[in-house]
């Protein structure tokens, strides 16, 4: 029952402490003797009325006074809370009791003790369902899969700016936890701040993003398995993370604002639905959104999309409680609130939300405090001591009009009982003595008015509902009353105080309710993100598994970081200082200028926020479309030739090629063609944009015609090989796509006599090319000092992914879930038609002699070595879809990969080409990134007799190229076959069919003009009909004659 006489609480979760709890102390207090003296059996009404006996006179009395209240009830309660419930659906979670089917959300009624209810069920379905598919695709693989652990899992935390708040504290408590259990971690941030060498001492570096950053942020995200996002200043993160290749990585926003939610009404009566639309695209974006509290999804209920989480447990109560502290204005908030200096002020608080039943709880919470006027006998209003303050949200004149009938009814002075504005809750909790909660909605977390009250030092009296018999032992750090009998809170009200102050009792509850209430709920936002984590984040083979929520000790999750925010926390400002629309929209504004305008990416980030000259701009679109409307006119009014269909398309043909003539004699085409090297750089997605290089060396390749860069010479890799149209091979040959398609009628494309590629993430990583390694490759090249070589400038031994400095096969199993050596073996017994050990032991020999390979497609070599490399590859990359294709298409799932991974064999690719250039008798130079210096890997003297040189030879390759080009030439098998889709099909007999078509072609064109000069020779002439004779004279004009 929550009473007195228990020295604890009736819930079953206890929270630690530092030191034991105190023990309970008497209940009875020292100047209520008489409630000490009752009799223990009495009837229900005399408990109510707190009285020894019952005559006739006091039955009267007390029937009067119910009927005369539940008129006035009736009468003022406003008619929406009574004839109509709220209804409010949000797609993140349904609330229903029986839990099959999908109700709204709707405020319970307060005798069944029910409430709000917030569950994030389509999350939960779906982790669930991607548990269930993910086993039961493993295990029809037929072969286990295996994690190496070479590497910890890489988070990203995502922050506007570094300036001490709830948030910093926070993320920076949460993180200790997490880098405890395996995580590795990188702080972003587009402003420095003081927190920033708080991150560094607890081993977290940082990295501020410079002010010149372009829209696009240059980092790469796939180096991190999640991104954690902060604050809704930090959304122009996501200009990067909304677009290819970053769209699939993870990404968990944390919203502790309600900024945005009081902005998107102000949207959508201005119109701007373009703004608001933005905001639901980012907001869609996120895996998941992650609020500290029930009342913030339905704020944000607008830009929903079936993502909201709840984290309970945030630290901005406590740092709020404390300003207030730090203040130290008592007496002005007390004159403000119309209250005396020595009056017994109580705070009557409740549910953030708003339901039918407040009026009529307010009601029951006036008449349990009847009595206690007893302790203040001045009839007078200003004199009386005891004043009764209703923290509420936005209540009617008739709700103010019945409460004020209610307390004066119960014997409460005119102007004692007053409502204050839920907007400030700081003043009347400081200025208090005591806070009652006196909601009995049974919500899903400790409310946070309760949490500022203890931090205060006040004492709580709450009902015993579940969430709050959690954090509240009775008699322990609050007072507790039963919600079905809310009679009883007369007796604890008069335990609690004693003779118009606080008794003895309640002072000790409330110095006990101050020392827990700090870190009320910090274990349970802890533990929170990691099982988040847990449920979200899918880490790949070479990644350790991190530590499971269940194994965090409770020493690391107990209490947030105070003492790491010592020196800063005079500077602590709240989240909710974002409060302007204007600048909310400027974001929005800025992210959807960079949609529509990809040339606009050229533009800083201060621009974005700078001020606008909107009168200037409104005049210069009036000009521009009075322009655009005169030239239509001209136009129009000119005279327009017409011609036929053939003509007008002849008239198009041209121009385009006009356009592309113009096109290819740029400058830097000019430059390229009289260069030996041309580098191509593989891309997919406007996110690579930052990471491409301008200049005659380079040139970019797209993957796909969306996201080239606009004015840029890139190549279109998909219109040279259609086989990239389809995206699944486009994500699972990555790089490869692109050599694919260079090599497929390279001479029309690339007039080079070397080429090379580089990743641009190895420009994320600035291990790209310096000036001086350019330089050195290109001498290099001219000076054929190495000859027929393999250069490269990324190394395995430094690659991050490879800790254990582990070699050839090694990594290569470790990165591909411990089958790649298998995946290669099977891939050779297909091309070659060999049969290999069971025990790899027969694939080819990649000796550890403590030289290193090349990683990260990062690479030069001749152009005509390079199409010998794709011819190989051509063929091993049907040998891996053959035995991959059917399982990984119907499922996502491989044996290469422990997760879903739509790029399955593309990291056994990534390092195939060191098997080429080893096997197939190539130098391999290492070129170091920065210096330029050369070094050769696995010298030519030292491989002889462990090379397989007859299986990577040009004549063997080009045989079995042949092979298969006269099998799809002659049979046109009807099967699942990739290789005639990656390149060209060419063989001898293919060369001689088209030179008989030539010279057949040649036959019937010189047949055909025989056939016209005959025709024209054998046309039957028609004899002339007369001939004219001039007359001889003017005279004889009208004679004329006819002479045959």
């Amino acid at each position: 029952m929550g009473s007195l006489d228990g020295a604890a609480g009736s819930g079953s979760y206890k929270r630690a402490a530092a030191a034991p709890a105190p023990v309970p102390l008497p209940r009875a207090s020292a100047g209520g003797g008489a409630a000490a003296r009752r009799p223990g059996l009495r009837s229900r009404l005399a408990r109510f009325l707190l009285v020894d006996k019952v005559d006739y006179l006091q039955w009267i009395g007390t029937a009067a006074a119910f009927f005369f209240v539940t008129i006035l009830v009736v009468a003022f309660l406003p008619g929406s809370l009574v004839l109509e419930s709220p209804t409010m659906l949000l797609p993140s979670r349904r609330a229903s009791a029986g839990g099959s089917r999908t109700d709204p959300l709707l405020p319970r009624g307060l005798e069944n003790g029910e409430g709000l209810a917030f569950e994030p069920t389509r999350l939960r379905e779906k982790w669930g369902r991607e548990r269930r598919e993910e086993a039961e695709s493993l295990a029809e693989l037929g072969r286990p899969v295996n994690r190496a652990g070479a590497r910890k899992p890489r988070l990203a935390l995502v922050f506007a700016n570094l300036a001490p708040d709830a948030m910093q504290l926070q993320m920076v408590s949460v993180a200790s936890v997490l880098e405890a259990m395996g995580y590795e971690m990188k702080v972003f941030s587009f402003e420095d701040g003081p927190c920033s060498n708080i991150w560094r001492t607890i081993g977290i570096p940082v990295e501020i993003l410079p002010v010149d950053t372009k829209l696009l942020t240059s980092v790469d995200w796939l180096d991190y398995d999640g991104i954690l996002v902060n604050s809704i200043k930090a959304r122009p993160v996501f200009s990067s993370l909304l677009q290819e290749p970053f769209k699939s990585i993870p990404v968990i926003w944390t919203v502790q604002e309600s900024s945005l939610a009081h902005c998107v009404s102000d949207y959508n009566s201005s119109g701007m639905i373009q703004t608001l639309g933005g905001w639901k695209e980012v907001f869609s974006r996120a895996n998941v959104i992650v609020f500290p509290n029930y009342i913030l999804p339905v704020m944000y209920a607008a830009l929903d999309s079936g993502n909201y989480f709840v984290i309970p447990g945030s630290p901005a109560v406590a740092i709020q409680a404390d300003r207030f502290v730090a203040k130290s204005y008592d007496q002005d908030v007390r004159i403000g609130l119309s209250l005396g200096p020595r009056d017994f002020v109580i705070a009557v608080v409740g549910s953030q939300f708003s339901y039918g039943g407040l009026l009529m709880e307010e009601a029951f919470v006036l008449q349990a405090l009847g009595p206690l006027l007893q302790q203040y006998p001045s009839e007078n209003s200003t004199q009386t001591g005891l004043k009764v303050r209703i923290l509420t949200g936005n209540v009617t004149d008739k709700h103010r009009m019945a409460l004020e009938a209610i307390a004066l009814n119960v014997g409460f002075p005119r102007g004692a009982v007053e409502h204050v504005a839920v907007e400030d809750p700081d003043n009347l909790l400081g200025i208090s003595n005591l806070v009652i909660y006196g909601s009995c909605l049974d919500e899903q977390s400790f409310p946070s008015v309760l949490v500022q009250a203890m931090i205060l030092e006040k004492l709580v009296i709450a009902p015993d509902l579940g969430m709050i018999t959690k954090y509240i032992d009775d008699g322990i750090n609050g007072l507790l009353f039963p919600r079905k009998n809310i009679a009883m809170l007369t007796q604890v009200i008069l335990q609690a105080v004693s003779n118009g102050e606080l008794s003895v009792l309640g002072q000790k509850v409330a110095s006990v309710g101050k020392a827990r209430a700090k870190d009320l709920m910090a274990s349970e936002a802890i533990e929170g993100y990691a099982v988040l984590l847990e449920n979200v984040l899918k880490f790949p083979a070479e990644a350790l598994t991190p530590l499971t929520s269940g194994e965090i000790p409770l020493a690391l999750k107990q209490e947030w970081k105070w003492h790491l925010f010592e020196d800063v926390k005079h500077l602590y400002h709240m989240n909710e200082s974002l409060t302007d629309c204007k600048i909310l929209h400027k974001i929005g504004e800025w992210h959807t200028n960079r949609k529509d305008n990809p040339r606009s990416s050229t533009q800083k980030i201060d621009e974005a926020f700078s001020a606008i000259a909107w009168n200037e701009e409104r005049l210069n679109g009036i000009m521009d479309a009075k322009m655009k409307l005169e030239e239509e006119e001209l136009k129009e009014r000119s005279d327009q030739p017409h011609g036929t269909w053939e003509e007008v398309y002849r008239n198009v043909k041209r121009v385009d090629r006009m356009k592309n003539e113009l096109h290819e004699r740029d400058e830097n085409e000019l430059e390229r063609t009289g260069q030996p090297l041309c580098i191509y750089e593989p891309f997919f997605g406007e996110g690579t944009w930052p990471f491409l290089h301008q200049g005659p060396l380079y040139r970019g390749i797209g993957l796909s015609s969306k996201g080239r860069r606009p004015g840029a010479d890139d190549i279109d890799a998909s219109s040279r090989l259609p086989l990239l149209n389809n995206g699944y091979y486009r994500d699972i040959l990555g790089e490869f796509g692109a050599f694919f398609a260079l090599a497929n009628r390279i001479d029309w494309i690339h007039k080079n006599s070397w080429i090379g590629f580089q990743s641009w993430r190895m420009t994320a990583r600035k291990v790209n090319l310096s000036k001086n390694a350019e330089s050195a490759i290109l001498e290099a090249i001219q000076t054929q000092k190495h000859g027929d070589a393999f250069y490269f400038w990324v190394r395995m031994d430094q690659d991050p992914r490879n800790h254990a400095n582990q070699n050839f096969w090694s990594l290569c199993d470790a990165i591909n879930a411990g089958n790649c050596r298998l995946a290669v073996s099977e891939s050779f017994q297909r091309m070659y038609g060999l049969q290999l050990d069971e025990d790899l032991n027969s694939l080819p020999h990649m000796p550890n002699d403590g030289d290193t390979w090349a990683v990260m497609q990062s690479w030069v070599l001749p152009t005509r070595s390079f199409l010998e490399f794709v011819m190989f590859s051509r063929m091993f990359v049907d040998a891996l879809d053959a035995q991959m294709y059917d399982k990984h298409y119907q499922t996502g799932h491989c044996i290469l990969s422990i997760h879903r991974d739509k790029h399955c064999y593309s990291r056994v690719l990534e390092l195939i080409v060191n098997l080429w250039a080893f096997h197939s008798a190539r130098r391999m130079v290492y070129v170091n990134p920065e210096t330029g210096a050369m070094r050769e890997q696995h010298p030519l003297d030292g491989r002889r007799g462990r090379m397989s040189i007859q299986w990577f030879s040009y004549a063997t390759l080009k045989s079995m190229d042949e092979d298969l080009a006269e099998e799809y030439d002659a049979d046109h098998p009807e099967r699942r076959w990739l290789w005639p889709h990656t390149g060209e099909v060419m063989w001898q007999g293919l060369y001689e069919r088209e030179r008989n078509m030539r010279q057949q072609e040649k036959e019937r064109r010189k047949q055909q003009t025989k056939d016209k000069i005959q025709r024209i020779k054998k046309r039957a002439r028609q004899k002339t009909i007369g001939r004219y004779i001039k007359p001889d004279d003017a005279g004889r004009l009208n004679n004329t004659r006819t002479v045959d």
